[in-house]
């Protein structure tokens, strides 16, 4: 009887540890992935404050306001701005009139 509490102890607390390293890999992922997603957040934050002369707090408005009115994730709308797929037409900068397309860098 006790061998079989024993080994019924064992194989509860391995699977107790299973289920915490599951976790733990998910939340590495998600931290992961959050981590990415702010560092092309970043990217496009700088690149559209460099194009529109402002500072990045308006940047990081502008590109927000942009992603809700179109439901989009910010980061991806990051991303495609980045890589040149989302030009950021119609955006407009607080106190002026819409900017009907950001230049191209050079």
């Amino acid at each position: 009887m006790r061998v079989a509490q024993a080994l019924a102890d064992v194989a509860t607390i391995s699977l107790l540890h299973e289920r915490g390293m599951r976790r733990s890999d998910t939340l590495h992922e998600q931290l992961q992935a959050a981590l990415n997603s702010r560092a092309i957040i970043e990217q496009a934050k700088g690149k559209l404050a460099e194009r529109l002369g402002i500072d990045t707090t308006e940047a990081f408005s502008i590109l927000r306001s942009y992603a809700r009115n179109r439901n989009l994730r910010l980061a991806d709308l990051a991303g495609a701005f980045i890589d040149g797929t989302e030009p950021l037409i119609g955006q407009t900068r607080p106190g002026h009139r819409a900017i009907a397309e950001l230049p191209q860098s050079g």
